[in-house]
């Protein structure tokens, strides 16, 4: 027998003499809810890594791609549970049509200068939420018969929790700007509006708010808002490895000297075997260079360059790149670039 959510089970309470082994949701229906969860959860993930390339502010980006991995991981833990409950594994359904038009709004800010509604949109509605309904399942979950799924909500509600820890510091660092907290709370009275029309994730209603006031109970391993802040400044000096400093000096100029096989010698065996990156970078061709941030990140080092009097593709200008680099058995080598700011316009 299947008890309605929220239902007493108490022999004499309102579930009508429930076993007190029921829960509060029979196999079926916290299989039901699961789903729910890995709905929203898997499409988070596949948001925030499509918001990656079109978010300019480094901390953003950083935070989101963080995020990404542990979301993903999250949908995975989440769809392994459903066989123990007599359901298909690692499956997703939202509760109704109305929180895939939740979602859909949530994805909906894609302009390059919409940073502040995007993380709203996830740090601000959809995580919170997140938090409040695993909370809620777990004040009304029989821990007798679902401990794997207790376990795996405290999990959750304790990364999720750094997350929007992390992503209200790197909010209020975007939102300083005039106007754009105020922009902020109109989009996020907007979304609530959505999530509220949709019975939220399970379509049941909304559970009560979670209190995000006190941090979580243990900090996230490499998970440093602040640093990821840091590196959209430009102190006068970084603490960069003398070595490094040299592989730095060897790559800008061979970036302005647009020799091709010089900068060949400072990328990483993996990436020249992803193409033709070396010819590629030959060909901006800037007239200088110049390191602009730098965070140590593990043991990676990223590392912003700008590169000034670029002239590429009949366009004139400025660029600058983003750098992973990684000590290898060779020395430094970047193991990643990507092209972060481009200011280029047609040459007067």
């Amino acid at each position: 027998m299947s008890v309605p959510v929220g239902a007493s089970t108490r022999p004499d309470g309102d579930a009508g003499g429930a076993h007190p082994l029921q829960g509060f949701s029979s196999a079926d229906e916290s299989a039901r809810l699961i789903r729910n969860y890995r709905y929203a959860v898997e499409r988070m993930m596949r948001i925030l890594g499509g918001w990656i390339a079109l978010t300019p502010e480094l901390s953003a980006k950083l935070l989101l791609g963080r995020h990404v991995w542990d979301n993903a991981q999250h949908a995975d833990v989440l769809g392994k549970r459903l066989p123990e409950l007599r359901a298909l594994a690692q499956m997703s359904e939202p509760p109704n049509a109305a929180f895939v038009a939740f979602m859909n709004a949530i994805e909906e800010p894609e302009r390059p200068d919409q940073s502040v509604e995007r993380l709203v949109g996830v740090y601000r509605v959809l995580k919170p939420h997140l938090i409040a309904s695993y909370e809620d399942h777990l004040r009304r979950i029989n821990s007798v018969y679902e401990p794997p799924t207790e376990r795996i909500l405290v999990r959750l509600i304790e990364e999720e929790r750094r997350h929007v820890a992390a992503g209200s510091t790197i909010l209020r660092h975007l939102s300083a700007a005039p106007g754009l907290a105020e922009r902020g709370e109109a989009w996020r009275a907007q979304l609530e509006e959505l999530l509220g029309a949709a019975g939220g994730v399970t379509g049941t209603g909304l559970p009560a708010p979670a209190r995000l006031d006190s941090p979580p109970s243990t900090p996230a391993l490499n998970d440093d808002p602040h640093q990821f802040i840091r590196l959209e400044q430009s102190p006068t000096h970084w603490p960069i490895p003398e070595a490094l400093e040299r592989a730095l000096a060897g790559f800008g100029a061979a970036l302005v000297a647009r020799d091709a096989a010089g900068l060949g010698r400072w990328l990483a065996s993996a990436l020249l075997a992803a193409g033709s990156p070396a010819a590629r970078l030959a060909g901006l061709a800037p007239k200088t260079h110049r390191v602009v941030a730098f965070a140590k990140i593990g043991d990676k080092r990223l590392i912003k360059i700008r590169l000034e009097g670029v002239r590429a593709a009949g366009l004139s200008g400025a660029v600058t790149l983003l750098t992973r680099w990684a000590l290898t058995a060779d020395g430094w080598r970047v193991e990643a670039v990507d092209a972060v700011g481009l200011d280029l316009l047609p040459p007067a």
